[in-house]
């Protein structure tokens, strides 16, 4: 009998099962329609519902107030690099970034296209371990169109659970590999933007919150795909949205609220990360080299004491069930993507597949 098959990757990620059921018997006929929803216009009465519950749900998971908007955007994370300098600056503005993997390292390359990005900080190695300078050494600037940060990063396995203070200037989040798995107070953003294809939905489709005085700044050559003003006034269907992406979004939205909501997945979120990280650290065969106030819930890495097994532990994973374990070419190493559709029992086949190997080659 072949093991149940548990799916670690980065993304795109793994969907609740219960999702991808609805879909599958939805996907010929969706609500009587006699069609697929992927081959129903945009702009249909239907389609418009289902947007619209879409909104109404990711808003009430995420306690969003009345003046911000919720736009559903194309491009994912990366359009989004470009988008918020031409939604949020003018020419020769200076932005702050915050420097704590790749992610937020390509944010930095991609706004320095249109404006100065300026790095306040970045991680530093202390002791074996990926850490942060103290906050008292950064560098900020009172007068900068914005602070951006990567509050998770999917690469690296950094994880910040505390927002930046930034003494009134706007906050940017990319959120891809954080939103919806543990509570913010979205209140202490200006923006907040998540590629879906890790807790949202599948890639090509990204999310983006909006406090309303951050509309109708874009500059004049800002495309009008990424405009948030022209997005949030066409109610995110100036272009054809994706829709099938969309549609299995609000699908994932329903079986969070169905899951008790945010608060309650993200004790789930809390169990497994736990369980994994006290499997690494009570074992001298592996090792994680991120200091431990900023591991990640969503993307744990982790190394093998001797990397030559690297190979087979993969291969043998695969084998019991366990995919889409190898660390990025940047970090290597392997890593273990537990997104809120991941249960704990594959947190739990992992943790004994990893004990079980290490007694064999340890």
């Amino acid at each position: 009998m072949q093991n149940e098959v548990f799916n670690f990757s980065a993304g795109p990620a793994m969907l609740p099962k219960e999702v991808m059921l609805q879909a599958q018997s939805e996907f010929i006929d969706w609500q009587g329609q006699g069609c697929s929803v992927m081959e129903m216009s945009h702009r249909s009465k239907p389609f418009i519902e289902l947007a619209q519950k879409a909104t109404a749900n990711l808003r009430a998971l995420l306690a969003v107030p009345d003046d911000y908007h919720v736009l559903f955007t194309h491009g994912g994370g990366r359009g989004q690099f470009s988008a918020v300098p031409l939604n949020l600056s003018v020419k020769d503005d200076r932005a702050d970034h915050l420097v704590t993997g790749s992610w937020s390292k390509g944010a930095v390359s991609e706004a320095n296209n249109y404006l100065n990005a300026d790095v306040v900080a970045t991680t530093i190695e202390e002791n074996g371990l990926i850490t942060l300078p103290s906050r008292d050494t950064w560098t900020m600037n009172s007068k900068a169109a914005y602070f951006h940060y990567c509050p998770n990063e999917t690469v690296d396995g950094f994880e910040i659970d505390w927002v930046p203070q930034t003494e009134g200037v706007p906050v940017v989040a990319d959120m891809s590999s954080t939103i919806l798995s543990r509570k913010i107070d979205v209140r202490q953003y200006g923006v907040i933007y998540a590629g879906a294809q890790k807790n949202i939905g599948p890639s090509g489709l990204s999310v983006v919150i909006v406090h309303d005085s951050l509309l109708n700044r874009a500059r004049v050559e800002t495309p009008s795909i990424l405009q948030y003003d022209l997005i949030a006034k066409n109610d995110s269907m100036y272009n054809t949205p994706p829709t099938f992406a969309w549609y299995l979004a609000g699908l994932v939205f329903e079986w969070l609220v169905a899951q008790g909501g945010v608060e309650a997945i993200e004790q789930r979120n809390q169990q497994k990360a736990q369980l994994l990280y006290r499997a690494i650290d009570n074992n001298d065969f592996y090792a994680n080299r991120i200091d431990p106030q900023y591991r990640s819930r969503m993307n744990v890495p982790f190394q093998l004491a001797d990397p030559n097994l690297d190979s087979l532990f993969l291969q043998q994973a695969e084998h019991a069930g366990l995919k889409a374990l190898k660390g990025h070419r940047i970090v290597g190493g392997m890593r273990a993507s537990i997104y809120n559709a991941m249960p704990i029992e594959g947190v739990t086949a992992l943790v004994d597949f990893m004990n079980d190997f290490a007694k064999r080659n340890g």
